[in-house]
């Protein structure tokens, strides 16, 4: 594939580096960065997979207001454990309550990516990966409360770290738990001849 490409007229709605990372991995790389600051509070009985749709294309339609004429990419991933929406763990007590409820449990992730055109048109996606942790003992509990890389994560844990040792099974988009489903996000920049491979 070669060096990743720098694609003209592509804004990419979103401050997290791992969305970056995994574009890169595609060999693409958005000739802006742009993130959106909004309110991502679901709404009330707003379920996991419709809040991650949701806030995907609402970010980039928020993001396009400032970029007429270009493509907008924005994405949002969602840990829905039932019908409850885990929180973006901020502080240690809420990683430890979210760790708590994914031990021995199964849990989605909900991914939702949406790609606006210069015509203000959204194509979106919505992947659902499932994942499995194993129980936890209070010794693993606390060395990844310690690690702190649980801060800013979905539902309190980053699966490319410490935490890929707590996944017993996984099924679906690896990629999309990290932060971007990438097949289905090449097929979206591909729909619009964004991708060419």
């Amino acid at each position: 594939m070669g060096e990743p490409v720098e694609i003209s007229g592509l804004v990419l709605a979103s401050a997290s580096p791992r969305r970056l990372d995994l574009l890169r991995q595609i060999g693409i790389i958005p000739a802006k960065i742009d993130p959106a600051d909004m309110d991502e509070s679901p709404l009330k009985g707003e379920l996991p997979a419709p809040h991650a749709a949701r806030l995907a294309e609402a970010k980039a339609r928020m993001v396009a207001q400032r970029h007429p004429g270009c493509f907008i990419l924005a994405a949002d991933t969602v840990v829905g454990c039932g019908r409850r929406i885990l929180p973006k763990a901020e502080d240690e007590r809420t990683a430890r309550k979210c760790l708590s409820l994914l031990s021995g449990r199964r849990h989605r992730v909900h991914g939702g990516v949406a790609l606006l055109t210069p015509d203000g048109t959204a194509h979106t996606r919505l992947v659902t990966t499932i994942v499995t942790f194993k129980c936890l003992d209070k010794a693993e509990e606390a060395g990844y409360l310690a690690s702190g890389e649980w801060h800013g994560k979905a539902g309190g844990y980053a699966i490319q770290g410490l935490a890929a040792a707590y996944v017993r099974y996984l099924g679906g988009s690896y990629s999309n738990v990290v932060g971007l489903p990438l097949h289905e996000t090449a097929q979206l920049l591909k729909g619009v001849g964004l991708h060419g491979f």
